[in-house]
């Protein structure tokens, strides 16, 4: 089973939700493919087992065989290609490694060669195996990581699979829940927390994936996120309360589910849940 955690938006509870889904599981696996920033480690404290770098292509002009066509630059949509005096120019930071430009040189002027942009690793904490990606400052896209980081994995036979992934609706998230078996829509209960609700509600319908939401930090008090959840015929998974107790285990990097009953109790009937949308 590969459960997909995912938000409209950081600060709600997603990475709080998989992390204590993958706990209460045991036999799991824990994918923190919010590679901008992850944090799932910083409760896990996995043993670092390997780490490997992740590398893109980008291209390298041969200048003395380059006469200046601009043939690739005609055919770069994302404009990572100038022709500038008399030199080629690379931007690398905006080029997404399609190697159209080397195909299309008619001088054969252009090849490739690696960049790092970032890495991935995986270690354990217990029995929960815990992968991470990590992209390097300044990179534009973590897509390149994330596709790593959810490639099969022969230590992964048998396990649950939990996929932290990016906040919002990006591409990077598209990535993160393309082979997901269920996705859990995080969200909080404001107006602000029900147009984000909203904003990934309807991608995990375009992809037709099963879906319930789990609604964090309720009070007594409105909540447009459960109206919103009424309407679109959501099943609510879970309704958290707002807790002071909660926001200190939080802070202090403890796993909910390990130092309390209650929250143990909560997520292992959360998992039950889960497990039915995926069987229907």
């Amino acid at each position: 089973m590969k459960v997909a955690v995912l938000s409209g938006k950081g600060g709600t509870g997603k990475t709080f939700v998989a992390v204590n889904l993958a706990y209460a599981n045991k036999n799991s696996v824990y994918i923190d493919c919010d590679v901008e920033e992850p944090n799932g480690h910083l409760f896990f404290k996995p043993v670092i087992m390997q780490k490997t770098d992740v590398n893109v292509q980008i291209p390298v002009c041969d200048e003395y065989l380059c006469n200046g066509c601009r043939k690739c630059v005609l055919f770069c949509e994302f404009h990572a290609l100038a022709y500038i005096g008399s030199k080629l120019m690379v931007f690398d930071k905006i080029c997404h490694s399609c190697g159209g430009c080397e195909i299309i040189c008619p001088q054969k002027a252009i090849s490739e060669k690696n960049k790092t942009i970032g890495h991935y690793e995986y270690g354990y904490s217990g029995s929960i195996m815990v992968k991470t990606g990590i992209l390097n400052t300044g990179e534009t896209s973590g897509i390149p990581i994330i596709k790593q980081l959810l490639k099969d994995d022969p230590y992964n036979t048998g396990k649950d699979i939990f996929i932290d992934c990016p906040p919002g609706s990006s591409c990077s998230v598209i990535e993160s829940i393309k082979d997901a078996d269920y996705c859990v829509l995080v969200a909080e209960p404001s107006i602000f927390g029900a147009h984000n609700l909203q904003m990934v509600h309807e991608l995990v319908k375009l992809y037709n994936k099963p879906y319930g939401a789990v609604l964090n930090k309720c009070t007594d008090g409105k909540n447009p996120s459960a109206d919103y959840c009424q309407e679109a015929s959501i099943p609510i998974l879970e309704s958290i309360a707002f807790d002071r107790e909660l926001g200190l285990l939080n802070s202090e990097g403890k796993i909910a589910a390990q130092e309390s009953e209650h929250y143990s109790k909560l997520f292992i009937s959360l998992l039950e849940k889960i497990r039915l949308g995926v069987e229907k």
